[in-house]
């Protein structure tokens, strides 16, 4: 029988939810676009992750106007980023080992945030 590691967490787990959490974990915030284009999905699948991770309150939205048009920005929260961090250490144990890696994000980072200009 298996048995399911601690901190091992189905919300975070699908791999477009899993891929936002680390796009995330390495900035305060994300423009929408920039998460949607660095996925590589459209913008209704990547609104069904974000209300996913926005019901489980790992996600926050924020909406702003830039360049006169409106901007939708993403965060994660601190117990959306303590679920994440959770989540890969019950990864590692499951592989038995560390894994190593970053995000490759385009876009210009300007005091923590990722834009897409």
């Amino acid at each position: 029988m298996s048995r399911t590691p601690k901190g091992f967490d189905p919300v975070v787990h699908a791999p477009n939810r899993l891929q936002i959490c680390a796009l995330l974990d390495a900035v305060d915030e994300m423009e929408f676009s920039v998460v949607r284009d660095t996925l590589g999905v459209s913008d209704s699948v990547l609104s069904k992750h974000v209300a996913v991770l926005s019901e489980a309150s790992y996600v926050e939205q924020r909406r702003a106007v830039r360049n006169t048009r409106q901007r939708v920005w993403l965060r994660l929260t601190t117990q959306g980023r303590n679920a994440y961090h959770h989540h890969v250490t019950a990864l590692r144990s499951i592989i038995g080992g560390s894994v190593t890696g970053g995000s490759n994000v385009e876009g210009s980072v300007t005091g923590g945030s990722v834009t897409g200009d």
